[in-house]
């Protein structure tokens, strides 16, 4: 497999949101393919880089190719790839394809489907936490690799947010038994 380069992520944040789908994450020897991602910029106001710079969200105004990951609701960890202009895409959901025993063990069910369909069992599967924000997504314990090809994608609105939830800014593999939540049926 090729790897992705850095010219990758300095695109606009939808087109990587679309381009990241198909495309492998490996966390050390754990891993599998993106199935599912949602979009965020600086002027959507349920971006975390909405209001400027903070101490939590200092990753996104740096480099882009880096990990920003931050905790949610007291529970979970959430990883997202920072690309240009103080943006970054929320990895929603991976199909399992590597070190599926490791990830069964951090989340407690062998269960494929319920290892990484929404970004909180992603990063407790892998085993992603806070020490992980600010890395380079090209150095492990990150490794990130091309598609093979290019899946059929669905558009939608993103979860679990209240601003800017109309947006379509939410990303899938179409039919994927992986995805965090099913697209709606359109019509």
């Amino acid at each position: 497999m090729k790897a992705v380069g850095p010219r990758f992520f300095r695109r606009d944040v939808d087109i990587v949101a679309r381009a990241l789908i198909g495309t492998t994450l490996m966390f050390g020897a754990s891993g599998g393919i993106i199935v599912e991602t949602e979009s965020y910029d600086p002027t959507d106001p349920a971006a975390h880089s909405y209001g400027g710079p903070t101490k939590r969200n200092a990753v996104m105004f740096g480099a882009s190719g880096h990990a920003y990951v931050y905790f949610i609701y007291g529970v979970h960890w959430c990883l997202n790839f920072v690309c240009r202009d103080a943006s970054a895409v929320l990895i929603r959901a991976l199909e399992p394809t590597h070190g599926l025993a490791a990830m069964a063990r951090r989340r407690g069910t062998d269960d494929p489907r319920k290892l990484c369909s929404g970004p909180g069992k992603l990063c407790e599967a892998l085993g992603i936490t806070g020490e992980h924000n600010g890395r380079s997504l090209y150095a492990p314990p990150f490794a990130l690799y091309r598609r093979m090809k290019e899946p059929p994608l669905t558009t939608g609105v993103r979860i679990g947010i209240t601003k800017a939830a109309h947006l379509p800014r939410r990303y899938g593999q179409t039919g994927s038994r992986f995805l965090s939540r099913p697209f709606p049926e359109p019509g």
